[in-house]
């Protein structure tokens, strides 16, 4: 049967969840144009969001260095290693001698620098000479965290060689994925795969056994088998959840809000390649948004919105950016993603050319290009090639767009391709990362070096790390951290994959380690190395028979979480500490108070999740330290006690906590 374009809209239209989300971001969407107007100042800064980017200060290079003596002293004042002279007389695997040092995280940003590899870890970043069995000279490069590519597909072999060219050191299939992990990871380590990889539960590849059509819905009990596999697949380390809607627009909400209360219970996000790319009714990008933005406040999940360029924002981007920041700023956790280019892709016998694809994205037949070719299309070329599957590269993105939303403070980069046999790709498969730099940061100056940096490496990791500990040693240049690193020139990198020829591989990149290997140099790529790693989700338990803590009048029974132990945070209230909760912003404070309260603190549940969900807790001092959750419950590390005065003892398998 053929859908007309009206009739599939109408079909899967959430009425409800729509009317929920309008209301509540109704107040400020159209204020957009002046939150996010203006020129190369860098990203927004926006409260609830964990970015981790900052914004391009006033005083600052159109590449992100320092200009005033302010800056400048503060810049010097970065954190670095101080070396012990065994650390200066060790000789390291490699030193990457002389760069200018940008670490995301820590806001460093200095010239001069040395980083230390051993064993496929960085050892030590200082400004003191170290030897190393190698040393590469960086002296004018830029020395990064190796690129986090997060809206990829599977690490194809012919593809991995051109994201590792453009500087991609961990290529995870967001935006695909795999229904069956239990095969997926060990054939790609069985491959030995070049980059470090790991997938999503990718919702539509599962739902393909029932062999439901693109418009037809899941039965309910379709739907809990789905939410059944879905477990076991993040039990056997996928990453998330991942959904299509634009190209299943039969899949609804009764289907998605069962997989989104499974990805809240188990602390991973779900990626959503949204269901409306343009603004011409009946579904617009609006509506796409606020569909999404009502998931994440029915469940309570994190939601990552794909491609926010190309999808969800064309043609309405400050209005759907401000959406978004307001939902944040509301305390819904959410981010999202752009490939630095106007112009998308896919297959032209996908749903996105559903009847009337000319009206809503605003293009001819003319504006359609086969990619890996020269040839525009006709009439008779596009059914053509629609027959065929071809994929067609889209002229239909507003050049603004672009720029606005990469200056979101949430909004990451990610290629949404990987190079594959025959080269019917996007040239964003092999220039994503360096067109990120050379394009908007160098010659268009829409936002800093170091924010661009965050967004390819920092916060991409951060968005997938609190159940995927791998992916917390990935994306900063620090001691401890995983010797992923990407060294380029900032004058010359650039992208050369072109839609003709995305093949092509980038520019200005210099040297890439991956795991303390050394898979590109002087010499070009090393196909000898296969350092890649699988990142994997890891999920830990309540086990039963935790220690026992005996603190004051109260008898405590503690969780042990990777060798440390952690107390219930409602214990602190029966020893002279007042503690409330800003849950918009996930951090409870923690103050002295004249009167203990009597609270009853049950054991933590045997079998229940023990997850990383971001909460912290703010001490009066300002000191900070990062909690559990255990069901509804948050434990604070029995560390951080210590450092606040308190004595801990331990007597046989028990321990005690005492006034210091």
């Amino acid at each position: 049967m053929t859908y007309s374009r009206s009739n599939r809209r109408n079909r899967t239209k959430y009425p409800l969840l729509i009317l929920i989300a309008v209301l509540a971001v109704a107040g400020g969407a159209w204020a957009a144009s002046s939150l996010f107007s203006g020129g190369g100042d860098g990203p927004l800064s926006s409260p609830g969001t964990s970015s981790g980017n900052t914004s391009t200060a006033k005083g600052t290079a159109s590449d992100g260095s320092s200009t005033s003596p302010q800056a400048s002293a503060e810049n010097a004042s970065a954190e670095i290693d101080q070396a012990t002279s065994a650390e200066l007389d060790r000789t390291y695997d490699i030193v990457i001698a002389n760069g200018r040092v940008i670490n995301p995280e820590t806001k460093l940003d200095r010239e001069g620098l040395n980083v230390a590899v051993q064993d496929g870890k960085i050892a030590l970043v200082t400004d003191q000479p170290l030897k190393g069995k190698r040393t590469i000279e960086a002296k004018g490069l830029v020395v990064a965290p190796g690129f986090i590519d997060n809206l990829s597909y599977d690490p194809n072999p012919v593809g991995v060689w051109n994201k590792i060219a453009d500087g991609v050191t961990t290529n995870i299939a967001m935006h695909g994925g795999t229904a069956s992990p239990e095969k997926w990871y060990p054939y790609y380590e069985r491959n030995r795969t070049p980059v470090h990889f790991g997938a999503s539960f990718f919702y539509t590849q599962a739902r393909n056994q029932f062999k439901l059509s693109r418009y037809d819905t899941a039965k309910p009990e379709q739907t809990q088998t789905l939410v059944d596999q879905a477990e076991k697949a993040l039990n056997n380390g996928v990453l998330g959840i991942s959904f299509s809607l634009e190209y299943v627009p039969g899949v609804n909400d009764k289907e998605i809000l069962p997989l989104m209360k499974l990805a809240k219970k188990y602390n991973v996000p779900v990626y959503f390649h949204a269901r409306y790319s343009d603004m011409e009714e009946p579904g617009t990008n609006i509506d796409a948004i606020n569909e999404l933005l009502g998931y994440a406040r029915a469940s309570g999940a994190a939601v990552h919105i794909d491609h926010i360029n190309s999808t969800g924002g064309t043609f309405s981007m400050l209005q759907s950016l401000q959406m978004v920041s307001d939902a944040i700023e509301e305390g819904l956790d959410i981010t999202s993603c752009i490939y630095p280019y106007d112009y998308w892709g896919t297959y032209l016998n996908s749903a996105r050319f559903d009847e009337g694809w000319q009206e809503r994205f605003r293009i001819t037949y003319k504006d359609l290009q086969i990619a890996g070719t020269d040839e525009r299309l006709t009439a008779e070329t596009f059914r053509k090639y629609q027959k065929e599957g071809k994929l067609a590269v889209a002229y239909a993105i507003p050049k603004q767009d672009v720029i606005d939303s990469l200056k979101a403070p949430f909004v990451m980069i990610g290629s949404d391709a990987i190079l594959e046999p025959g080269f019917n790709n996007h040239p964003r498969a092999s220039g994503t990362f360096a067109r990120t730099v050379g394009l908007y940061v160098r010659e268009q100056e829409v936002i800093s070096l170091s924010d661009a940096i965050a967004k390819m490496s920092l916060m991409p990791a951060q968005r997938l790390e609190k159940q995927a500990p791998a992916l917390q040693k990935k994306g900063r240049i620090a001691k401890g951290m995983d010797a992923d690193i990407v060294v380029f020139d900032y004058d010359t990198i650039s992208d050369k994959s072109t839609v003709a020829k995305p093949e092509i591989v980038s520019a200005g990149i210099k040297y890439v380690l991956v795991n303390g290997q050394v898979a590109l140099d002087e010499q070009g790529i090393h196909k000898d190395i296969h350092a890649g790693q699988p990142i994997k989700s890891e999920f830990l338990r309540v086990k039963a028979g935790g220690p026992a803590l005996a603190w004051g009048q109260s008898e405590l029974t503690l969780l042990e979480y990777r060798s440390a132990n952690y107390v219930d945070l409602e214990a602190l209230k029966s020893h002279g500490y007042a503690v409330e909760w800003d849950k918009t912003k996930r951090v409870a404070t923690a103050a002295e108070s004249s009167e203990a309260a009597s609270v009853d603190v049950p054991a933590p549940q045997v079998g229940e999740l023990i997850l990383e969900r971001g909460y912290e807790l703010v001490w009066a001092d300002g000191t900070r330290v990062k909690l559990l959750s255990v069901g509804d419950r948050s434990y604070v590390p029995v560390s951080a006690l210590k450092a606040q005065g308190w004595k801990l003892t331990k007597d046989g398998a028990a321990f005690k906590l005492t006034e210091a």
